[in-house]
């Protein structure tokens, strides 16, 4: 996917580390507050990335879509990164690829350019590229500015505690479990990946046996987190990743999770799933270097609708 150096681009996928593990870097911005003003901030998001779902989510679940601007990427990401469309330009550019936006932010940049990016309008600059605090900015920080939100807080104060430990254990062998498994250059790294993935995923159906979330009864900001690969799960990890010991819907309580969650509207709304396929097949060229998309699974979005 690239990266910037020294606000230089650098086409290519990198190097793997010795043993042929995938290390994600951490974001680069991080601040963690936002004031909130209606119409300061701007969210660039990609409709395929579980990241940026994870905002998106919070965004619609909240009542902030009038608060908060959306400028949506190319599924189909090339040599130079993420890219703008055609019908979907950057408001704030003139701007081609997203590596313009990070780099109006900080020119001489070093890092990787992904999304989701808030942006503030006010101090052009980003706030933040990292999903996690994103989401909780969102939740928490432009409460004031919610209008007929589905849920009154994704963080409860009662539940922050569970809330990060629950988000800290699904991180590393789940949500970039995955990635781990898929971007693996050694046949030891993918088996660690994946033994530890399976082992998550059968825990955390069992906790969902008597629950329906993962925290309890109402849904938080876990629950968003661990959907996103929940829904990728067996449209393209179990294959395009070689997640394939099981298909998510062999997980019944994940299963049941995942049709509760994508039963909601306002979350069904931000789910593409035609662009999560397109993405992973044509962009991710290191795993599938013929760029072909295949065709299936043609029962998978009728399956996520059957009754829970």
């Amino acid at each position: 996917m690239g990266q910037l150096v020294d606000g230089i681009w650098q086409p290519g996928w990198g190097a793997p580390t010795k043993s042929g593990t995938f290390d994600r870097p951490a974001a680069a911005f991080r601040e963690k507050t936002i004031a909130p003003v209606a119409g300061r901030y701007h969210l660039y998001v990609a409709y395929a990335c579980p990241w940026a779902h994870r905002t998106l989510i919070t965004r619609a679940l909240r009542g902030l879509e009038h608060a908060v601007s959306v400028t949506v990427v190319d599924a189909k990401m090339g040599a130079d990164g993420w890219a703008f469309r055609t019908e979907d330009p950057d408001p704030l550019g003139p701007s081609q690829f997203l590596r313009d936006v990070y780099l109006r932010a900080v020119p001489d940049l070093t890092g990787k350019v992904t999304v989701p990016v808030l942006w503030d309008r006010e101090r052009n600059t980003i706030v933040n590229n990292e999903s996690r605090e994103v989401m909780r900015m969102l939740d928490v920080d432009l409460a004031p500015l919610a209008r007929d939100p589905v849920v009154e807080t994704l963080a409860p104060a009662a539940l922050l505690p569970e809330i990060e430990r629950v988000l800290d254990a699904i991180y590393n062998p789940i949500n970039n479990g995955v990635y781990r498994a898929g971007f693996a250059r050694s046949q030891e790294a993918y088996e660690h990946a994946i033994a530890a993935l399976f082992e998550a995923l059968a825990h955390w159906d069992a906790v969902l046996a008597d629950r329906p979330f993962v925290c309890g009864d109402v849904m938080t900001e876990a629950d968003i987190a661990l959907f996103t690969t929940c829904l990728r799960f067996d449209l393209v990890y179990y294959s395009h990743f070689k997640c394939n010991v099981k298909r998510l819907r062999d997980h019944a309580n994940l299963w049941r999770f995942t049709r509760r969650m994508y039963a909601v509207p306002a979350i069904r709304a931000t789910c593409a799933l035609d662009e999560i396929k397109t993405h992973y097949y044509w962009s991710q060229d290191n795993v599938n270097p013929t760029r072909i998309v295949p065709v299936g699974p043609s029962e998978y979005a009728l399956d996520l609708e059957q009754p829970l």
